[in-house]
């Protein structure tokens, strides 16, 4: 299932030993872990921010965690972006170097000022830092110009999760997939937090210059909270679908955005709770 082949520090899962008690036998036993270590993102080699995630699509995730920062705002804006690597030193492995070019590295210097070491966990993304007025000014409203069927967008979940490898093995790790109109799962990414799978995934799509991406749907595998509908929105995103709840402030933000939201889409149904004209029965 896993390549051993990887070196230890940056697989996404670690071997460890257990002592099972019930279900499967009584006794020690192997078993597998979601890995979760500090991710520091550098700005022409400067400290910007440290995230918490499990190792895999380091370059995406710091491109789309950059893109909801603000620091940029395609991929005309990133030159290089290194992974760190040292044969002796593993904590080389948890460091990426972005360097900027035109208006963001113009404006590099005061974010660094700005914004020193910030630690956001895996559990909390940005919380609170960006408003809704301000998104306003960042990100046109998403235009609805293409329907999907409901049943496509039922079976969704299930797609997700059949690309969940490292989950399949650790049972401890979210998801963030892209589909595409037709269904499609075009990316996928596995982290602990739900936030990084979601910057995972349009990351990748920054990199490949391929924003705004209105012709896909965002998916994930828990609830959607206030930073996922804004990460989406200034990806382009039209229609977001998650597994769980939807928050108060999740919903406002997927209504002023012209978001399709979609909460609980499990077990062949799901709750539509603004745009339903993307929606088709066919």
């Amino acid at each position: 299932m896993f390549d051993d082949d990887v070196p230890e520090t940056l697989r996404p899962y670690r071997k460890v030993a257990v002592i099972r008690v019930g279900r499967a036998g009584d006794g020690p036993a192997p078993d597998l872990v979601a890995v979760e270590e500090p991710l520091e993102i550098r700005l022409q080699d400067q400290p910007f921010a440290v995230i918490m995630r499990t190792p895999g699509d380091d370059k995406a995730l710091a491109a789309g965690f950059l893109l909801a920062e603000d620091v940029i705002e395609s991929s005309d804006d990133l030159g290089a972006v290194e992974h760190c690597r040292h044969p002796d030193q593993s904590a080389a492995h948890n460091v990426v170097n972005v360097f900027l070019r035109g208006r963001a590295l113009e404006d590099s210097k005061r974010r660094l000022a700005e914004r020193r070491n910030v630690v956001t966990n895996s559990s909390c993304g940005i919380c609170g830092r960006v408003t809704i007025e301000s998104l306003r000014t960042r990100a046109p409203v998403v235009p609805i110009t293409w329907t999907i069927a409901k049943a496509v967008v039922a079976g969704f979940p299930a797609t997700l999760r059949s690309r969940q490898r490292v989950f399949e093995g650790t049972g401890g790790l979210h998801a963030a997939g892209l589909f595409d109109t037709h269904g499609v799962c075009e990316l996928a990414a596995e982290d602990v937090g739900r936030h990084n799978a979601v910057d995972k995934v349009i990351g990748e799509m920054v990199l490949a210059d391929r924003l705004p991406l209105g012709n896909h749907v965002l998916t994930v595998s828990g609830r959607t909270s206030f930073e996922i509908v804004q990460k989406a929105w200034l990806a382009g995103v039209g229609l977001v679908c998650a597994v769980s709840a939807p928050s108060s402030l999740a919903i406002a933000l997927a209504e002023d955005a012209g978001i399709t939201l979609l909460g609980f889409v499990r077990d062949g149904g799901f709750n539509v709770y603004t745009h339903p004209a993307r929606l088709s029965e066919v």
